[in-house]
């Protein structure tokens, strides 16, 4: 984003806000259908082309992983016979899906780009290593966040290393990558 377009900014972050909260709002229970699993899918194939925008897509990563954190610890204090805990769960995977799509189909094309906010990856990147913090306290009940997360943390670290771009910025952000 350039200069100066700060109410765009507050535009795009509702925007973002308005739809991950849309792929991930609680289904109804035993009246959710098919339609639901597929307006989810929808949306999240909205926000991954957004998403292809660099500043829209670091947005998003940096929503999606700062709301990880929040269901992480809400699922840490929940009973998993609630009615809502499957709702919950399914949400968790598609949201770190959405990383592992943003990262995987755009990286590489964002770090090339002259609009790069290296500032913004930061963030971004400090946020899902404190969602991967948040999902180890849920390991001993589901460990496959965190492998899935790993994934997602050892792709960003692997193109991270590989963009010219990148290597200006703190290195204690590559070390955590690195070392996790």
């Amino acid at each position: 984003m350039r200069k100066g377009t700060e109410p765009v900014e507050g535009i795009v972050s509702n925007l973002i806000a308005l739809l991950v909260k849309r792929m991930c709002s609680d289904l109804q229970g035993p009246e959710s259908n098919l339609f639901d699993t597929d307006a989810q899918f929808y949306v999240q194939h909205l926000i991954r082309k957004l998403g292809s925008d660099s500043y829209i897509g670091q947005r998003v990563i940096l929503s999606v992983s700062q709301r990880i954190s929040v269901l992480a610890e809400s699922l840490l204090a929940m009973d998993p016979f609630d009615e809502a805990f499957p709702n919950i769960h399914s949400c968790m995977y598609v949201m770190i899906q959405l990383i592992e799509f943003l990262v995987s189909d755009y990286y590489r094309t964002w770090s090339r780009d002259e609009c790069f906010d290296t500032r913004l990856f930061e963030e971004w990147v400090t946020s899902v290593l404190h969602a991967r913090k948040a999902l180890e306290h849920l390991e001993s009940r589901n460990g496959l966040y965190i492998l899935y997360i790993d994934r997602v943390i050892g792709e960003v670290a692997k193109l991270g290393g590989q963009a010219p771009s990148l290597q200006k910025l703190k290195s204690d952000i590559f070390d955590k990558l690195f070392c996790g």
